[in-house]
């Protein structure tokens, strides 16, 4: 059986037309499945559109989160709960073609365990968004050591894969990187991202932003570096004020000493705050693994009996 993840989070007006295309493209195909659908936290009318499909479908389950918990977490949420041999992460929006699913799973019927969905064309974005997506993604691929220039959310995996990446214990967790990291026979499929057909994108630039910062620090210690790098410019800047000093006291030239003692303890003192700032986010990301905390608190499950 296969198990289709769909996070969702305002989606009110596309839950009863996701579910019912997904439905048309797998049963046209004779592809047993179950459709998961991860409420996080909807402020909307998200929750009682999911009742209705699973009161009429129980090949349908709804997962309602106590409250906004963040996309990865529903992403983690549905792979708990999916009782599927392989799992597809789907976005609710449908502006991943439900229609490669399909090909995802002949593919995982040929045997591999990881079929990743890479984006061919990305739709239309912003010039902005698409240079700092860009930026991102080639940072993660340079700290990761894979590439994910065109990797997203949208790949099916076997149940060895999830329940892997469910025996994970840490907390903050990147769903992408983390897929690539655990290997397994790999293949991708190509997708164009599709148009929205009602709403509007729930990633405001803050958030993306957020997004970026928390999973470089969860999946990498990079920034650590960036640390010694900042003390190694400190020091060649020292050391280029040293000899010139050096040759000024040598040659009998006065020293221009209140200027030069400001403009050093500036640029001393703020790269003295800038890795202070880079190690107390650290200290804090082992704050938060210590604490234990779960990523997630279900409130509610809708559904699904069927599946038992």
């Amino acid at each position: 059986m296969l198990s289709v993840i769909l996070p969702s989070f305002n989606e009110e007006g596309l839950i009863t037309k996701t579910a019912e295309t997904v439905a048309d493209v797998l049963a046209g195909e004779q592809i047993p499945y179950e459709l998961l659908f991860v409420d996080d936290g909807s402020t909307d009318g998200t929750r009682e559109e999911i009742a209705k499909l699973c009161a009429a479908d129980a090949r349908i389950t709804g997962v309602r989160f106590s409250r906004n918990f963040g996309k990865e977490a529903a992403i983690f949420a549905g792979l708990e709960q999916a009782k599927g041999d392989c799992c597809v992460i789907l976005d609710c929006d449908l502006q991943h073609p439900p229609e490669k699913i399909v090909e995802m799973y002949r593919l995982w019927e040929q045997g591999y365990e990881v079929v990743e969905g890479l984006k061919e064309k990305r739709g239309k974005e912003s010039g902005s968004y698409r240079a700092s997506a860009g930026i991102f993604y080639r940072l993660m691929s340079r700290v990761a050591g894979f590439d994910m220039t065109a990797s997203s959310d949208f790949k099916l995996l076997d149940r060895k894969v999830v329940d892997t990446l469910n025996a994970l214990p840490e907390r903050g967790v990147f769903f992408r990187a983390l897929s690539f990291w655990c290997g397994y026979k790999k293949t991708e499929v190509y997708y164009s991202v599709q148009p929205r057909t009602q709403g509007k994108s729930k990633w405001t630039k803050r958030a993306l932003f957020r997004y970026a910062v928390n999973n470089i620090g969860s999946f990498s210690s990079a920034p650590l570096q960036l640390v010694t790098v900042l003390g190694c410019i400190g020091l060649l800047v020292s050391l280029v004020f040293s000899v010139i000093s050096l040759v000024q006291k040598i040659q009998g030239v006065a020293l221009g000493g209140f200027t030069t003692v400001i403009l050093l303890l500036l640029f001393i003192g703020s790269l003295i705050m800038i890795s202070l700032g880079i190690i107390g986010y650290y200290i804090a990301r082992i704050y938060t693994e210590i604490k234990g905390r779960p990523r997630y608190i279900v409130s509610e499950i809708l559904g699904g009996k069927g599946n038992d």
